[in-house]
C-alpha cells in the first residue's frame, strides 16, 4: 500500500492522537482524521503547528518521518523511529565490518546509476547525452577519477538549455554561456531543487531505518556531523526525478516554493518508476532497493537493484 505524504501549512494546526487516528484541529474545530498506519511522512510547515507526545510516539510506532521545516519552507529537522527489525544488531556489524572495497564497488554502481539517470533527462542523443553515457561506463571503483562531478558540470550546464545539437569537447567543458549552474545557496530553481531533495532524503532514510541499518553509516559520504550519511549516499540515483519535475514547474512558470510547487514535489513519492519485472511507486521501491543493498553488503549479491527510471526529457517543455 501506498503510505500517504501529510503536510500541514495552511494554518495553526493541533496534532493529537486517538484511537490510532491522527487528529488534526483548528480553532478547536477538527478539521481532519487519518488513519496512522496509512501514514508514511508528515511535514510541518507553520510556525504555530503543536503535536502532543501521544502522537509522535504513534506515529513512529507506525514506522512515520515526522518532519519539520523552517521559514525558508525547506525542512530542517526530522523523527526517525528506532527500527524494531530482527536483524538490527547483525546489521550494524555488518555496516560497520563492510571492507572498504566492497563500499567502493557500491558506491561505483550508485554513481554510474546517477549519470545514466541524470543522461535521461537531457535530450536523447544530443552530444551532452552521450558524454553522460560515455562518463558512466568510465567510472571506477570510489569513483576515483570523479567521474559523478564531471558528469554534474556537464549536466548542470545542459539541464535547462535541452539544445538540439551543441558541440562539446572531450572535457565536455564547451557549453552554452548563459547555462544554468547548480548552486543550493543560489536563486530560483535552487529553492524548488532543495526542497524536492529534502523529501527525497527523508524518504530514504526512512527505508534505511525500515531495514534495521544505521543512517549514519555511509559507504561514502563520512562526515561525522551528519546522521544521515547512507541517506546521502543511497539517495544519488533518484535526484534526476526532482530535477525534472523542478524543471517542469520552472518552463510552467513556477520558481518559488508555494503550496502548489511543494504538492507538485511531494507528488514525485507516488510515481511509478520501473523496478526489475514490475513498477511500482517510488517509495514502495526505496524498501526494494534498500533491501537490495543489505545483500550485497551481506555478500549474498555483487549488483545492487537500483531502480530503473524512465526517460525523463519532457521535449516539448524544453522547446524542441
Amino acid at each position: 500500500m501506498i503510505k500517504r505524504t501529510i503536510e500541514i501549512s495552511n494554518g495553526p494546526t493541533h496534532i493529537s492522537s486517538q484511537r490510532k487516528q491522527l487528529i488534526l484541529k483548528r480553532d478547536g474545530e477538527q478539521i481532519g482524521q487519518i488513519p496512522c498506519e496509512d501514514i508514511g511522512m508528515v511535514i510541518v510547515d507553520h510556525p504555530a503547528t503543536s503535536i502532543s507526545l501521544p502522537a509522535i510516539s504513534l506515529l513512529m510506532k507506525e514506522k512515520a518521518a515526522f518532519i519539520i521545516c523552517g521559514t525558508d519552507h525547506l525542512p530542517q529537522g526530522m523523527f526517525l523511529p528506532f527500527a524494531d527489525h530482527t536483524q538490527i544488531v547483525t546489521r550494524l556489524h555488518t555496516q560497520i565490518d563492510a571492507p572498504k572495497p566492497l563500499q567502493k564497488r557500491l558506491w561505483k554502481q550508485i554513481v554510474q546509476a546517477k549519470i545514466r539517470a541524470q543522461a535521461d533527462n537531457l535530450q536523447s542523443n544530443s552530444a551532452p547525452h552521450k558524454l553522460l553515457m560515455n562518463l558512466a561506463k568510465d567510472v571506477k571503483a570510489g569513483d576515483t577519477t570523479n567521474r559523478e562531478a564531471h558528469a554534474a558540470k556537464v549536466y548542470w550546464q545542459n539541464w535547462l538549455t535541452c539544445p538540439d545539437d551543441i558541440e562539446v569537447d572531450d572535457e565536455g567543458l564547451e557549453i552554452i554561456a548563459d547555462a544554468y549552474r547548480r548552486d543550493r545557496h543560489g536563486d530560483s530553481p535552487n529553492s524548488l531543487l532543495n526542497y524536492g531533495y529534502a523529501i527525497l532524503r527523508a524518504a530514504v532514510a526512512r527505508a534505511i531505518v525500515s531495514a534495521g541499518l544505521q543512517p549514519a553509516l555511509g559507504i561514502h559520504h563520512k562526515n561525522r556531523s551528519n546522521p544521515f550519511c547512507l541517506a546521502d549516499d543511497l539517495m544519488e540515483p533518484f535526484r534526476p526525478i526532482v530535477d525534472c519535475r523542478v524543471r517542469e514547474l520552472f518552463f510552467a512558470g513556477e520558481t518559488e516554493i508555494n503550496q502548489e510547487t511543494k504538492a507538485q514535489l511531494l507528488d514525485l513519492l507516488t510515481i511509478r518508476i520501473n523496478y526489475k519485472e514490475h513498477s511500482g511507486p517510488l517509495m514502495v521501491s526505496l524498501h526494494h532497493y534498500v533491501a537490495s543493498f543489505v545483500r550485497c553488503l551481506e555478500r549474498t549479491e555483487t549488483l545492487m537493484e537500483i531502480p530503473q527510471l524512465c526517460h525523463l526529457v519532457d521535449t516539448e517543455l524544453c522547446g524542441l
